[in-house]
């Protein structure tokens, strides 16, 4: 199967920018299947990721029945490229994939401290992308199902995603009131997060709007069901009254040496606590990092331990697994609705 791709971005006119000057961007980006006489052609741009060809704003592929659509969130800091792996598994089995770049929270753009501590403006952006769906569908409407949805989101992107499903945020665990001396005070990519902070509360009203919608319900009942790969520990922060009225299907993933957000602190904390989830934790000393694509010689050259796994470890193998049982559980969603 070909497969097709095509990116731009959206604005949100009801939410600004983090510069207070413009609307909210959200530069998407969509794997879909595509004609059997398109011509795919690599992709121009370096990369850390290895990406599969694509046949750029090609023609869909005409099949009878329109294709399920699954949304797509990144981890904290990272980019929709960075979940192509996933897309494109899923395009070769039957579905499209469209996933957005969340606005300071994205290596597309400048990091901001903003977009790193107020996680919960991720979920509104995959909800603005099936309420406007013209501007990005066009000529694809009535070959993508967008009644038929589901997501995937990996570390800070499952967080996002559980949003979706209608998780309710106590408290974020970078607010001030809940640092200690010894404690993490951010992310990998922006380590001096929680400092940041307070100042951005007494200086940015576009922060202090955001942050008082901090425990406002995102929960979109159009997504039936969600790949949850290892989520971090902001899922902790989730009201258990929000968790327990979760109704949605989960499937939540993780490695057994995942450090970034271990097994049993965040996903079996997270699984056991949902009514109709199951967990799989991959053996053999996978990380957190198992979840991001394969690198090219540029991404190991400047990031080895993103893409480094222990002897023996396949990641395009688990990477394949992970598309069957996400492909498996959309699929039983379905059916489960129809009958």
């Amino acid at each position: 199967m070909k497969l097709g791709f095509r990116d731009g971005v959206l604005y949100d006119e009801n939410r600004s920018n983090w510069d207070a000057d413009g609307p909210r961007p959200i530069s998407w980006s969509l794997w879909y299947p595509a004609a059997d006489e398109a011509r795919e052609s690599d992709t121009t741009e370096r990369s850390w990721f290895q990406k599969a060809k694509v046949a750029r704003d090609a023609p869909v592929r005409p099949d009878a029945r329109p294709y399920p659509l699954v949304l797509l969130s990144h981890g904290t800091g990272g980019s929709a490229a960075g979940l192509e792996w996933l897309a494109r598994r899923l395009v070769a089995r039957g579905y499209a994939a469209l996933g957005v770049n969340h606005h300071g929270n994205t290596g597309n753009e400048p990091y901001r401290a903003e977009g790193f501590a107020c996680l919960w403006e991720r979920a509104p952006d995959l909800s603005y992308m099936l309420d406007h769906r013209d501007g990005w569908l066009s000529d694809l409407s009535g070959h993508i199902d967008t009644t038929r949805v589901f997501a995937a989101g990996f570390s800070a992107g499952a967080y996002s995603v559980m949003l979706l499903l209608g998780a309710v945020a106590q408290f974020s665990q970078f607010e001030p009131s809940r640092m200690t001396q010894d404690g993490a005070r951010g992310p990998r990519e922006f380590p001096d997060l929680a400092d940041h902070i307070p100042t951005l509360l007494s200086t940015s009203e576009v922060f202090r709007d955001s942050w008082s919608r901090m425990s406002k319900s995102y929960r979109d009942d159009r997504i039936k069901a969600a790949l949850l790969c290892a989520p971090g520990r902001s899922v902790l922060g989730f009201s258990a009254e929000s968790l327990k009225a979760v109704d949605a299907r989960a499937l939540i993933l993780v490695g057994d040496a995942d450090r970034a957000a271990p097994a049993e602190e965040c996903s079996a904390w997270l699984q056991a606590r949902l009514s109709r989830s199951a967990l799989k934790i991959f053996a053999g000393g996978l990380g957190h990092y198992v979840f991001v694509p394969e690198g090219t010689a540029l991404g190991l050259a400047f990031a080895a331990e993103l893409f480094t796994d222990p002897p023996g470890i396949e990641r395009a193998a688990i990477h394949d697994e992970i598309a069957d049982l996400s492909a498996a559980l959309f699929r039983d969603t379905a059916i489960g609705a129809r009958a």
